[in-house]
């Protein structure tokens, strides 16, 4: 009888962690989902406060077209060169001077907090002053971080 007893405490202790474990699953599912949307708007706010600025001149030979968020956790930049015809171009030397460049920014500017902070793939799609593409340039966050 006391065996019988034993065993049906277990089972209700059981089923209690059961929906306790269950709670916690569900609220945290929650909670993860509301951060990921408030990220989700404020990642878009930024990259509709970018296109509200473009054309951009970045510095000299570089204008910034617009911003995309082409995936989730992906932001790309769609840019020109001014100053580059393709045909002409040495596109690997330049593609690499512009990568050590971006590499340095996404580690320092301000402007890329917030996708530094939620692990943002950053793609960098250049274009000649024809709008001819040249290039991409992808920084993973395990680069900039």
């Amino acid at each position: 009888m006391q065996e019988k007893q034993s065993k049906k405490k277990q089972n209700v202790l059981l089923l209690v962690v059961i929906g306790i474990a269950l709670a916690l699953a569900v609220f945290f599912q929650f909670f993860l989902s509301e951060k990921s949307n408030e990220v989700k708007t404020e990642v878009t706010q930024v990259v509709e406060k970018y296109n509200k600025s473009c054309p951009l001149k970045i510095q000299e030979g570089i204008r910034l077209e617009n911003v995309s968020l082409p995936e989730e956790r992906v932001v790309q930049y769609n840019l020109t060169l001014t100053n580059v015809e393709k045909a002409t171009a040495e596109t690997n030397v330049i593609q690499e001077e512009i990568r050590k460049s971006l590499l340095s920014t996404a580690k320092a500017n301000p402007g890329l907090q917030v996708f530094r902070d939620n692990d943002y793939t950053l793609i960098y799609s250049y274009s000649d002053k024809k709008q001819e593409f040249l290039f991409t340039v992808k920084i993973l966050p395990d680069e900039y971080k």
